[in-house]
């Protein structure tokens, strides 16, 4: 990976799913250029796509001749590129529960996505329907049983950081903007633990900084 490389951004305070790819980048400490396309805006949709995204979406990693979109693919591209990094776990049981708590963020809970989409400016405390309620539950039962069974050696889901910990860094960012309290949704400690944790990487402070 040379300085060629690209990545395809939108706003700090509110792209969720730029920020995975990002922390991903910066945790390997890979070069590349950052260029950030201001969304919410008439024009965003036809800036993405001057940009050179072929779906009109963002992130968008560009890599000479390979333009990689969808932040999923993404991070597996970066995980082949990179075999050394740990972006995934060595052990193959470990590794495959990642990559299966990594699916179910980026294929799932919708009406979190839906009620409290990522702003890094907000705190305020909501209602929520008993659907994101659902979703909630879930997350501290899958966060509290990966740190169990894997997260030993580290404070994230599989003791060191994974991909995985890049894909539930913007779930941390919502519980915070909107005052939930995993406690109060099951949580006996290593949720909210875990929370605390990806909001203190140095990769993510960096972001937050610029948002």
């Amino acid at each position: 990976m040379e300085d060629r490389v690209e990545l395809l951004i939108g706003d700090k305070r509110y792209s969720s799913w730029s920020l995975r790819p990002w922390l991903v980048l910066k945790h390997v400490d890979a070069p590349f250029t950052e260029t950030l396309i201001r969304l919410r805006r008439p024009e965003t949709r036809d800036d993405i796509l001057a940009a050179g995204s072929p779906t009109g979406q963002i992130p968008v990693l560009k890599d000479g001749e390979a333009v990689i979109y969808d932040s999923l693919a993404i991070c597996e591209y970066l995980a082949e590129i990179f075999p050394d990094a740990g972006l995934w776990p060595a052990d193959a049981l470990a590794r495959a529960a990642a990559r299966s708590a990594t699916a179910e963020m980026h294929a799932g809970f919708h009406s979190l996505r839906g009620e409290c989409s990522m702003d890094l400016k907000l705190n305020e405390t909501v209602t929520l329907s008993e659907a994101t309620h659902v979703d909630i539950r879930r997350i501290v039962e899958l966060w509290s049983g990966l740190r169990e069974r894997f997260g030993q050696n580290g404070p994230f889901l599989f003791g060191a950081w994974t991909i995985a910990d890049a894909f539930y860094t913007p779930v941390a960012t919502r519980f915070r903007s909107y005052g939930v309290k995993l406690s109060d949704f099951g949580d006996r400690g290593p949720a909210g633990a875990y929370t605390e944790a990806l909001l203190e990487t140095p990769e993510f402070k960096a972001w937050e900084a610029e948002a």
